[in-house]
């Protein structure tokens, strides 16, 4: 069994005297893991960074074994490091993917915004890319959030919170008296365009709600990734 691919690495621990094991989130064949000989080397130590993008080879004897990996590296993000902010950001998204996607299954859209977010971390406004990658997240292990209208009065504009029950977005009006029982829709969050720092924040707090609720069972009731946190707190005292 082989195939090629090109992935993101996510994380490597050592593994023998001189291998690593290293897991990549990839285009084709989603989170995967493998061996590669000769990673706990100081030449791959620079190679084998999260957040770098690599040209990957994989081989084993059988489908379901562990196999190993042959990679080449395609993209360094080393120049996050110096970027205290950025650097949680990959983090979080690295520990993330971890944590909520099932092994070797593709997510195709999934991918294609993590690809965009690492490319774009440290630019002017990727911390609203990141709160929009985070709302793909959820599409993707199963509770999108439903924020193109109101679920209660059908309106496209107005929209002010989010049910905590159905991931649906409700007006002002629709709300009522159940409003202080809804979770608060930053501005602009719907959209594309840029974010306040406030408006990150909240949409954060948003997301957080049900990522904690969807990944508890997979989390065994612990709580969302350090990373993650670490990358809220960040934003918080900046906002």
């Amino acid at each position: 069994m082989d195939w090629r691919d090109e992935g993101i690495l996510l994380s490597m621990r050592p593994h023998g005297e001189s291998s690593a094991i290293i897991e990549v989130m990839t285009a084709g064949h989603g989170r995967h893991m493998g061996v590669v000989r000769g990673g706990a080397s100081r030449r791959m130590a620079a190679v084998l960074q999260p957040g770098t993008g690599l040209v990957l080879e994989w081989r084993a004897r059988l489908d379901d074994h562990i196999g190993s990996f042959t990679v080449e590296p395609l993209q360094s993000r080393a120049h996050l490091l110096g970027d205290r902010l950025a650097l949680a950001g990959l983090l979080a998204v690295c520990t993330l993917l971890h944590e909520a996607l099932p092994e070797r299954a593709p997510h195709p859209a999934l991918w294609q915004r993590t690809r965009v977010l690492m490319d774009r971390l440290g630019q002017e406004g990727w911390t609203a890319d990141y709160v929009r990658w985070e709302l793909c997240l959820l599409e993707e292990i199963g509770f999108g959030l439903d924020l193109a209208a109101c679920a209660v009065t059908g309106a496209t504009e107005g929209l002010a919170y989010v049910s905590p029950k159905s991931g649906r977005a409700v007006t002002e009006s629709g709300a009522g008296e159940w409003a202080d029982r809804l979770l608060p829709l930053p501005e602009g969050l719907a959209g594309s365009g840029p974010l306040s720092p406030e408006a990150v924040v909240a949409g954060l707090r948003l997301t957080g709600f049900f990522l904690d609720r969807e990944l508890r069972p997979v989390l065994h009731d612990r709580p969302l990734p350090e990373a993650r946190s670490r990358l809220v707190d960040l934003l918080t005292r900046l906002a």
